[in-house]
Order: structure tokens, then sequence, then C-alpha cells
């Protein structure tokens, strides 16, 4: 398993949209600048904590704690002997 290329590319392009056009139309006035670099830092924190999820969900460091009682319920479900 492995980065696909499609939401790697769909993402970016999201919010590359958000951080790099939408500043050009924020109205004229007082806080104009404030608004821009608000816009910008959102995308560009918003896509690092996208990719980081992303891709701490590549390979997990831990795996899924199930009981004895559970994985004895699964082996009998999916048809193999315990």
């Amino acid at each position: 398993m492995g980065a696909s290329f499609v939401p790697i590319t769909v993402f970016t392009v999201l919010w590359g949209i958000v951080g790099i056009v939408c500043p050009f139309f924020v109205p004229k006035g007082p806080n104009r600048g404030i608004t821009q670099v608000v816009l910008m830092l959102t995308a560009a924190t918003c896509w690092l904590f996208w990719l980081c999820a992303y891709m701490a969900q590549m390979n997990p460091l831990i795996g899924p704690r199930l009981t004895s009682e559970t994985l004895i319920w699964i082996a009998r479900t999916w048809g193999e002997p315990y």
C-alpha cells in the first residue's frame, strides 16, 4: 500500500486554490492584507495536516488490539480452526 497520485493531486490543487487564488478575490478594505495572510496560512496548515494524516495511514504504528474472545469469534466466523 502506497501513496496514490489522485488524492494527493486533488487535495494539493484544492488547498492551492484556497491559498493562492482566493487571496486575489478578497475585497479591498483596511484588513485585506490580514485576510489574505489568513487564507494562505489556513491553506498551508490544512494541507500539511491532511498530508500527515494521509501518510500516517500508509504504515500505522499501532494495529488493532483484540481480545482472545474476539479472535476466537473471528476464527469461527471465517471457518478456520482455532
